[in-house]
């Protein structure tokens, strides 16, 4: 095996031992304060197990020996809890013991070396303790270790239809796989797996087989895919007889050449192990540290030798006559009952396919996810071309039509204008009885010329045309019937793959989902050791924890609520005599619950405490430097929206729990991050409630495509309420605010085309399709708990797309968050609805009393810019202005251009004055322009008249820059508007300062 490949699967290993210390905590968590929970204590056994004997295989030996230690507490738990004290010293000393394997784990993980005088010193005692207080397992109680619950039912069943299923589930994935990876590594590792839960199962013959597994995998170590392939076949029969109750018909061997050998080896080996030997503590407790001597790596070399997971077969001593005597008769019975062993075959199938599952790496369903969101892009795109197809078809008809009609009218004037035919000579007979012939030489017969020009109709060259122009009409008709016929089928072809798309992108989410409880089943633990720790008694209570929520958006959930658990212990609930003195009970509540609504997913986290005290946010604030008369028009939830600003704490002493000035302002940036929300509820003396919305998915999301001041936008489907025609009875002005008469309840409205102000000119970006409304439209949207209305000029309706991040160094502007693509390849961004509303109400609120930025501390002040600037006036700042360098030499532009690069401007160059205006024009934004004199196609003067002319340029800084010196040129230039003039060579200092002056006084364009 590479050695990749074999960190891969240590790595694996070591995620998959992290994921067991969460079921040991499950099981140990409130263990003093209630009855030994069997079934917890059974999920805690398999996992101690599993970490075991997977770390003695990936060569763990510190982690292989404190599992096996921690099992065997696990296995007298579960024999004498009922007549066991278990107090919190011992539930303390068992969750430090997980504690350590968690530690051992991580350590390991990082491949650094485990301190010897750490396991001395700091963990033998936590497990001598736990010996000291528990003991080792008896031999008489391994009947009961995994015996039938208090309900009746017997736990092997339930094991092979879990566990067994599980390792045999990942071996089928490894045979699937076309390259099988590892695959004989992977067999190794789960035979010895199960060959260890058969020994604990006292299930010899299941033992037997998986050591017939090992036996051919030593002798034929080239034929991995047959043993695999076989092994798994008596696996998978062995689970069925188990599941069925036939413990006597389990197969010992695998039918391969090699297993003939095992056959005679297991033969020479002993039935069982004795129960001392199983669960011998690899060191002996009943000695001091101090009598270690012997290097630990000795001691683990030692583990590793005798653990029964990785016993060898010659190992095992001679096994008495009576037991081979059983066995033979025991491989007797098997071939006596081959209709019962074919019928157990016929049902194991059933057991085998009832919920197959197979492991698939997250970056692969990343990657799933991600390509979805490409063919939903290409979707859009397909549907696009064909309603420009249809379109098309369309307007091909209605053209055959009117050439059909102007042929008609081609005719009928043809007729109109034909002469009178002239009377043709009547063809005579002639003598012998013959007609006579016409006389164009060509012999044929003109049976027109007997006739009257009424007795049959004559035709031309031009008639006949005209008649192949009908036909060729028709046959454009016929091509144009056959082209709708195919687009309808293309039409219908598309629709069921937008269909099949939905279902797989429901599918692909599903399998996207994981539950809550993922990451708050590890709250309870860290709860408990914070009332330990400040002497709080809370207990928390989770509704909802089996909601499904995007794996992306879970893994971002888990600081944040962490974070809130921690704030909702510290600043929520009180000390148990505060809260005996207030009249409440001295346990305090915290609540998790999680529920979905519409697409978007709903967490709240609820304490019962003293609430947020909106005088001490109001106290803080001041203090920071916040204008007091500002704070006292404040409303609660602005107040309430301070504690998500950086800096923010209302806490004044700092600890290891909170005060440390970060907090809340990561919460809402990392919900940011997955288009979430938060906001905050509080009544004082009652409890403080916080309220986390996330969207169902993160991939493809359901929007709206709108436009306001000639900009497209996509708001989420999800944050809208109700949409409608805006009607100017609606509009009520209060305090200088436009308001909303929606179903009777006033509503302020935010008409969005003065925030979406462009310092350039646009070109309008017409869409092909028509708008569904081509009016002023309202949106009704939540932002927290308030309902606002947002006024928008144009919709195009609903269409799913693919959210896209934007990459790059310069950040979207406040209220924008990602983009998306739609099918014709347009980037239109997505708008975060609650950011955009609360940035649009701040500029408001503080548009007529603004606050001087100096007297804001610097946690404010880099808040201040979009709160506090209008929209139609951004500020300029010298080092980031843009320069138009306008000259026909290519060295002089490239000379200028350095030179102001250096003094922090940004330039823009031209190669002649009508380059520059066409430049201007199509929406470059310069603040001024460096523009010589002498050009090919536009001098510098013309170029001057030209932009002074323009009303969305005349206020633009122009200063020349040209090799003629004389007052001439310089009163021409200075009469057509130039703000500055200068001749080559030129003084550099004077230049820029010129320059800076002319940035800084003059407009923007």
């Amino acid at each position: 095996m590479s050695q990749d490949k074999e960190l891969e699967i240590r790595r694996q290993f070591l995620d998959e031992a992290q994921a067991y210390l969460d079921s040991l905590d499950a099981a140990l968590i409130g263990l003093a304060n209630h009855r030994v929970d069997v079934q917890k204590i059974n999920a805690a056994l398999r996992a101690a197990h599993s970490i075991k004997g997977g770390a003695g295989m990936m060569g763990f030996p510190v982690l292989s020996d404190l599992a096996h230690r921690l099992e065997d507490a696990f296995k007298v738990l579960k024999i004498q809890g009922s007549s066991l004290e278990i107090t919190s010293q011992l539930e303390n000393q068992l969750l430090a013991a997980v504690n350590v394997l968690r530690r051992v784990i991580t350590l390991d993980r990082q491949g650094t070396a485990i301190d010897t005088h750490w396991l001395n010193a700091d963990v033998l005692p936590i497990f001598e303790e736990i010996h000291d207080r528990l003991g080792d397992p008896q031999s008489e109680d391994a009947a009961t270790i995994l015996s039938p619950e208090d309900d009746g039912q017997n736990i092997l069943p339930m094991l092979f239809e879990t566990e067994v299923d599980g390792c045999l589930q990942r071996l089928e994935g490894v045979l699937a796989h076309p390259d099988q990876p590892c695959l004989r590594e992977e067999v190794l590792i789960l035979a010895q797996e199960l060959g260890g839960l058969g020994e604990m199962l006292q299930l010899s013959a299941f033992s037997r087989l998986c050591e017939s597994v090992l036996y051919s995998l030593e002798a034929e170590p080239d034929d991995a895919e047959t043993i695999a392939q076989q092994a798994l076949r008596a696996w998978r029969r062995t689970q069925a007889l188990v599941v069925a109750g036939q413990l006597d018909l389990l197969p010992t061997t695998i039918e391969h050449p090699a297993a003939a050998g095992a056959a005679t080896a297991v033969a020479a080996a002993p039935v069982e192990p004795q129960w001392e030997e199983v669960f011998q503590p690899t060191w002996d407790t009943s000695n001091s540290s101090e009598e270690l001597e012997p290097p630990l790596t000795a001691a683990y070399s030692e583990v590793l030798v005798d653990d029964e997971g990785v016993r060898t077969i010659d190992e095992v001593a001679t096994p008495q006559p009576a037991a081979a005597s059983a066995r033979r008769g025991r491989e007797t019975q098997v071939s006596d009952f081959k209709v019962l062993d074919e019928r157990v075959e016929v049902e194991a199938p059933a057991i085998e396919d009832s919920d197959a599952t197979v492991r698939v790496p997250v970056r692969q369903l990343n990657q799933l996810n991600d390509l979805f969101g490409e063919l939903a892009i290409e979707r859009n795109g397909l549907d696009l071309y064909l309603r420009r197809l249809r379109s098309l078809s369309q307007l091909l008809s209605q053209r055959v039509q009117n050439l059909e009609q102007s042929n008609a009218q081609m005719r009928t004037a043809y007729d109109k204008v034909t002469p009178q035919v002239e009377e043709d000579a009547l063809i005579k007979v002639g003598v012998n009885g013959t007609h006579s012939y016409n006389g164009n030489g060509n012999g044929t017969h003109d049976s027109s010329s007997t006739f009257d020009a009424l007795e049959m109709d004559r035709y031309n060259e031009l008639h006949s045309l005209s008649q192949q122009v009908m036909e060729t009409i028709v046959q454009i008709q016929e091509v144009s019937s056959d082209l709708d016929l195919s687009l309808d089928d293309a039409e219908q072809n598309a629709r069921d793959l937008n269909k099949t798309a939905k279902r797989l992108q429901t599918n692909l989410n599903q399998l996207r989902m994981r539950p809550l409880a993922d990451v708050v089943d590890r709250f309870p633990r860290a709860l408990r050791e914070l009332s330990l720790q400040y002497g709080k008694r809370v207990k928390l209570v989770v509704h909802g924890g089996n909601t499904l929520i995007d794996r992306n958006i879970l893994e971002s959930l888990n600081d944040p609520l962490m974070h809130l658990l921690r704030n909702a212990f510290d600043h929520g609930i009180e000390d148990p005599d505060s809260r005996h003195a207030k009249g409440k009970s001295e346990e305090g509540v915290i609540e998790i619950s999680a529920s979905h609504r519409a697409n978007r997913t709903l967490i709240t986290i609820r304490d019962d405490g003293n609430g947020i005290p909106l005088d001490k946010v109001r106290s803080r604030a001041e203090q920071m430097g916040l204008d007091s008369s500002l704070l006292a028009a404040a409303s609660d939830q602005d107040l309430l929206s301070l504690i998500f600003e950086p800096g923010f704490s209302t806490s004044d002493q700092v600890t290891a729990l909170s005060g440390r000035g970060v907090g809340l302002d990561v919460v809402r940036d990392n919900l940011k991050q997955v288009r979430g929300d938060i906001s905050v509820d509080t009544e004082a003396g009652v409890g403080t409630t916080f309220t986390l919305s996330v969207p169902f998915t993160l991939s493809v999301v359901r929007v709206l495509l709108v436009e306001s001041n000639g900009m497209l936008l996509v708001l989420p489907t999800d944050t809208i309420e109700e949409m409608f025609l805006l009607k100017p009875e609606q509009i009520l002005t209060t305090a200088g605010s436009e308001m909303l008469n929606w179903q009777g309840t006033l509503v302020p409205l935010v008409r969005l085309a003065p925030w979406l102000r462009f310092n350039c000119p646009r070109q309008p970006h017409a869409l092909e399709a028509a708008p569904t409304i081509n009016a002023a439209s309202v949106l009704i949207v939540r932002r927290g708990g308030e309902l606002i209305g947002v006024q928008v000029d144009r919709c195009w309706g609903e269409q799913e797309v693919a959210i896209r991040r934007v990459e790059g160094t310069l950040a979207l502007p406040t209220g924008f968050s990602s983009c998306t693509i739609l099918g014709d390849g347009r980037v239109v961004p997505l708008v975060n609805v609650g950011e955009l509303l609360h940035w649009i109400t701040s500029c408001e609120r503080t548009a007529h009393e603004q606050i001087p930025p100096a007297l804001l501390p610097a946690a404010f002040r880099a808040i201040t810019p979009p709160m506090l600037m209008p929209p139609t006036q951004p500020a300029v700042s010298t080092d980031k202005a843009t320069v138009l360098v306008v000259d026909d030499s290519i060295n002089v532009r490239r000379f200028l251009a350095l030179t102001l690069e250096r003094s922090g401007y940004r330039v823009e160059q031209a190669k002649d004055g009508q380059d520059a205006l066409e430049k201007l024009q199509t929406g470059l934004f310069v603040q001024a322009v460096i523009c010589d004199i002498e050009m090919p196609r536009l001098d510098g003067y013309g170029f001057l008249a030209q932009i002074k002319a323009n009303p969305l340029y005349e206020s633009l800084p122009v200063a020349m820059l040209t090799s003629r010196s004389g007052d001439k040129h310089r009163q021409l230039a200075m009469n057509l508007g130039a703000a500055a003039y200068f001749s080559k060579p030129y003084n550099e200092q004077e230049l820029l300062r010129t320059l800076e002056r002319l940035v800084t006084n003059g407009a923007l364009v």
